[in-house]
């Protein structure tokens, strides 16, 4: 397997940024995987502080549905620009493999 489509396959299907590390593209490989783990990283961070409330919910002896749901939905576009932004960088690091024209001598 030569090292474009190396460079695809672990962009596409394990993690935008490692196609552009086996590229040579150190930098923007490193950038690319920073920028991948913050904004995976919020959007879990977003969805377990809805499990929390949800589950501060149950606690109680008649938890209100409506005030949970809006609870809830008051995070819901963090949430949603978050994984907005992981799938950009994702779409990117495909994109970017696939069209890198001349690859750094890495040897």
């Amino acid at each position: 397997m030569n090292r474009k489509v190396k460079a695809i396959v672990l962009s596409a299907f394990v993690l935008p940024g490692l196609g552009q590390l086996v590229l040579g593209r150190k930098v923007k490989g490193g950038i690319m995987i920073l920028l991948d783990n913050i904004f995976i990283l919020g959007a879990l961070f977003v969805a377990l502080r809805a499990m929390g409330k949800l589950m501060l919910a149950g606690r109680s002896s008649a938890p209100d549905p409506e005030k949970i749901l809006q609870a809830i939905q008051q995070d819901s576009p963090a949430a949603r620009w978050l994984l907005a932004g992981f799938i950009v960088v994702w779409l990117y690091g495909i994109v970017d493999a696939v069209l890198d024209k001349e690859t750094v001598n890495t040897h």
